[in-house]
């Protein structure tokens, strides 16, 4: 087991952090979602860049969570590796 895991897995018996851990939980979906979709066209950033026309270093810091794409955003992502974007409420 990794370390980041073991450390994951002691946070988690902490209710505060378990809360917070269930608010981002859409946030970890979505990025999630875009680096499998980008990886499984066999993309760089730097080619998604290309096709979608967001800058490379837009997306990796989309894909780093250190910014929240417009739906706008993420549908040109989801055009560029060949994908609809579909949102839902559960």
């Amino acid at each position: 087991m990794s370390n980041h895991k073991k450390y994951l897995d002691r946070q988690l018996q902490n209710p505060e952090f378990v809360a917070e851990w269930e608010h981002q939980r859409p946030e970890r979906e979505y990025i999630k979602a875009i680096i499998a979709a980008r990886t499984e066209q066999n993309l760089t950033q730097k080619a998604l860049a290309e096709k979608t026309g967001i800058r490379q270093s837009n997306i990796s810091r989309i894909e780093n969570g250190n910014c929240s794409p417009t739906i706008a955003t993420l549908q040109q992502i989801a055009e560029g590796v060949g994908k609809t974007l579909h949102i839902e409420f559960r």
